[in-house]
């Protein structure tokens, strides 16, 4: 061993290490269910009332964490979604137009306000039926919820001022399709930036996750919101397919998978309908040497495992400077020994459920995917619940750019980790993506941040943080991420025309 080496070795050995080889023992924290209230079965909300599906088709929303059935949901049809959109254009047409702004915003701020008050039960059910911890449903998902509403009441009467020279106007029946992720949190959204511009809304919740959209269309109709101003229409992916071919509809929303919003962009070509997209990710988390590690690696274990991967902009590529990735690779084998995985109504979890058992399925096989190329896998000693759709926090070391796990979205909590020596290699790798959504750099230096923030091809770069939300700041990306921004200011203009 050189001087060199043996100086080095014993650095790494007098640097302290916490041991979490055997997992920290918490008493069972659970949050109680008692309070909230689940209807067995909930139909279509259509006109500002409660419709049976027109071919009585029902589907059952499980409870991902222990396969049990949470209760059962009606399957829109085409019929269904016309209904929907005929109710919407009569409330565009005769009411919601042509009523004052600052009546409009005193039911956006009404809704907002109904979240708050029944945010511990919205926090519960978004945690049985998408099986995320309930530390994020209460702490992130349902206040910022509220706060996009009330963030939008507080333009509704006040878009002149937000385009001054211009003459807003309103565009007509909006189309909303969200994912399963953020199931509240994407609907709000959608819906609230399409009230404050004066559109009607149709909206169309993911199949594995209705059950907040469900709670949200009770709010609606205890804030006495006009009749058939927001309708909510669940099913799968004929429903959502219906919303987007709807010759009456002006614009389309969609989050969700890059292939599904590439057949949606062919589906509208030709049609003069709006469209944004808020689609898939890679993002890339950047570690330089300088900068405060232990921060970094617990915004690297805050921004792809905390929820289990299941965030389009999750930083789930993760770069770091070879002079200190010995150093970080330590640290987060030791936090990840650390985190647990389990059931999501817990709050000592930090990892929950996977949503679905497809999803889970194309995890594992991603994992098959990185053992076969060559990576290196870690996976911490911890115990996961034997029922349920649960998986592992996983690293995986020594992949390069072509891994697939390295260049495809698999939303699921895995991190592939490479090392670089330049800024100029980081940008070029980080680059190499298909996708442009978002991005995270890890640096003292402020000057090296801002240079980051121009060269990498993403719509979104935080600084030493991750996964940051606010209501007032744009989000959305480029290239195979999707075009359009929600959120902001920027968040209305796909709302509006300008004349």
């Amino acid at each position: 061993m050189s001087k060199k080496q043996d100086k080095k070795h014993q650095q790494q050995a007098a640097e302290p290490s916490l041991d979490f080889s055997k997992a920290l023992i918490y008493t069972p924290a659970p949050e109680s269910s008692a309070h909230i209230r689940l209807k067995k079965q909930y139909d279509l909300f259509i006109n500002g009332t409660w419709v049976k599906p027109s071919k009585g088709g029902y589907f059952e929303t499980i409870n991902p964490s222990t396969e049990q059935v949470l209760a059962k949901v009606a399957e829109g049809t085409q019929e269904d979604v016309d209904k929907a959109v005929k109710a919407a254009r009569a409330a565009y047409e005769n009411v919601w137009s042509k009523m004052p702004a600052r009546e409009r915003a005193k039911y956006i701020y009404r809704i907002a306000r109904l979240i708050q008050e029944r945010a511990r039960e919205f926090a519960v059910i978004e945690s049985m039926d998408g099986g995320k911890p309930i530390r994020e449903s209460r702490d992130i998902d349902i206040p910022l919820a509220a706060n996009h509403f009330f963030y939008y009441a507080g333009w509704a009467d006040k878009l002149e001022y937000a385009f001054p020279g211009k003459n807003p106007e309103s565009i007509g029946v909006a189309g909303q399709i969200i994912p399963w992720n953020f199931p509240l949190l994407m609907a709000a959204w959608k819906i609230a930036p399409a009230l404050a511009a004066g559109n009607t809304v149709v909206l169309k919740p993911a199949e594995s996750t209705p059950l907040t959209a469900l709670k949200l269309a009770e709010i609606i109709e205890e804030s006495g919101l006009p009749a058939g101003v927001v309708n909510i229409v669940t099913g799968a992916g004929a429903t959502g397919a219906a919303i987007v071919n709807h010759p009456d509809i002006d614009k389309i929303a969609f989050t969700g998978s890059t292939d599904v919003g590439k057949l949606i962009q062919k589906a509208i070509a030709g049609t003069g309908k709006k469209l944004t997209l808020e689609l898939g990710g890679k993002a890339a988390n950047i570690i330089f040497e300088d900068a405060a590690l232990d921060q970094a690696v617990e915004g690297i274990v805050n921004g792809i495992f905390f929820n289990q991967g299941h965030v389009c902009c999750a930083g789930s590529r993760l770069f770091v400077q070879e002079g200190v990735a010995d150093k970080v690779i330590r640290k987060l084998k030791d936090r990840m020994a650390s985190l647990i995985v389990g059931d999501p109504m817990d709050k000592n979890t930090d990892i929950g459920a996977i949503n679905s058992p497809e999803q889970l399925k194309k995890i594992n096989e991603y994992l098959k995917i990185g053992v076969n190329e060559g990576g290196e896998v870690f996976q911490p000693n911890c115990s996961i619940p034997s029922k349920g759709y649960f998986c592992k926090p996983t690293l995986f070391l020594n992949t390069s750019q072509s891994h697939r796990v390295v260049q495809e979205e698999i939303f699921g909590p895995v991190l592939a980790v490479q090392t670089f020596r330049t800024v100029e290699e980081v940008i070029e790798k980080a680059n190499n993506t298909p996708y442009g959504l978002s991005a995270g750099v890890w640096t003292d230096k402020g000057s090296k941040i801002f240079n980051m923030t121009t060269k990498l091809k993403a719509g979104v770069v935080w600084a030493n943080t991750y996964n940051k939300f606010d209501p007032s700041s744009p989000f959305g990306g480029f290239r195979e991420s999707g075009f359009g921004r929600e959120g902001g200011l920027h968040g209305l203009l796909p709302y509006l025309n300008l004349r």
